[in-house]
């Protein structure tokens, strides 16, 4: 009884879709099942935390994925907080019951052939501003790990020649130093010769990276760019500026970096938010031992 006025009240208060309604339902229906089979036929209000929980757990056991898992335990609390408003329970039993944690997607990137690729395997005209734009633009997201908006805001006086250095800002305007190697600088030499030579001069305009009239460019143009070239040397679906920052990362692990030198540089406030990439090393490590390994090619 409480679960059906739930429902009428989801419908027709709260103006939920009929797929949301069903969805709710479903969710309802498969907690009343799972009491009904418990010892005593516990009816809904008289559930605790207990139950609730190892509801939770049993749903793990059939299989079902933790993002169902935490959609049908939100469906379940929803109805419980409808029933304690109603003063038809006096204890919400689903209040303090978390759901399984989400895996997190691990981060895309391009492997160390992919990336030799890039560079090294295409026929960059070394005279043309098109080619020579494209290939400092990719070759800086991929030896320095910034973001696509920091990489817009480069302007020419934040890259150092003599410290080697570059100059970042990244979110809430907080500013990071990143060395450059010997070859990003060179090609950023290289790059601001034909810049100078090919592009209109903007008054005024300060940016590293500018567009065909002399402005700075955009976030759409630099993921055009990026994503045509990924394109031409990967499978992956995903093929965003975020990837080279990904490579990055990843490629500085496998290296032996330390994971706080890694977040120093990519500018994360958290340690835990870098640690993403110790899984991606550690998946690779897996797939090179599967495809290595004399007992695994049986």
């Amino acid at each position: 009884m409480i679960a059906e006025d739930f429902l009428r009240y989801m419908e027709a208060e709260r103006e939920a879709s009929p797929l949301t309604v069903k969805t709710y339902r479903d969710a309802i229906d498969d907690y009343l099942m799972f009491l009904g089979k418990l010892e005593g036929d516990i009816k809904l209000e008289d559930a605790d935390s207990d139950v609730v929980r190892d509801w939770v757990e049993d749903m793990m056991e059939r299989g079902y994925k933790a993002t169902n898992t935490c959609k049908k335990l939100s469906a379940v609390k929803s109805l419980y907080k409808y029933a304690l408003r109603k003063g038809i329970i006096t204890h919400d039993p689903a209040h303090s019951i978390s759901g399984p944690k989400k895996q997190k997607a691990l981060p895309v990137f391009l492997k160390d052939n992919e990336a030799e690729e890039l560079f090294d395997g295409i026929e960059w005209d070394r005279d043309d501003i098109i080619d020579v734009r494209a290939r400092t633009l990719l070759l800086l997201l991929y030896t320095t790990g910034i973001r696509r908006a920091e990489l817009i805001s480069l302007r020419d006086q934040d890259v150092n020649t003599v410290t080697h250095e570059i100059k970042v800002t990244g979110k809430r305007r907080k500013q990071r130093i990143i060395p450059l190697g010997e070859e990003m600088l060179a090609e950023l030499e290289h790059y601001r010769k034909v810049r100078d030579e090919q592009l209109p001069v903007v008054e005024g305009e300060e940016a590293l990276l500018r567009n065909d009239k002399g402005g700075a460019m955009s976030e759409m143009q630099v993921y055009g760019i990026v994503r045509h070239y990924l394109s031409m040397v990967t499978t992956q679906k995903k093929r965003s500026p975020h990837v080279l920052r990904h490579s990055f990362a990843t490629t500085m692990l496998n290296h032996d970096a330390t994971l706080n030198s890694v977040q120093k540089l990519l500018g994360h406030e958290s340690l835990n938010t870098t640690q993403i990439y110790t899984h991606v090393t550690f998946e690779e490590l897996k797939r090179t031992y599967a495809n290595a390994h004399p007992r695994e090619q049986q």
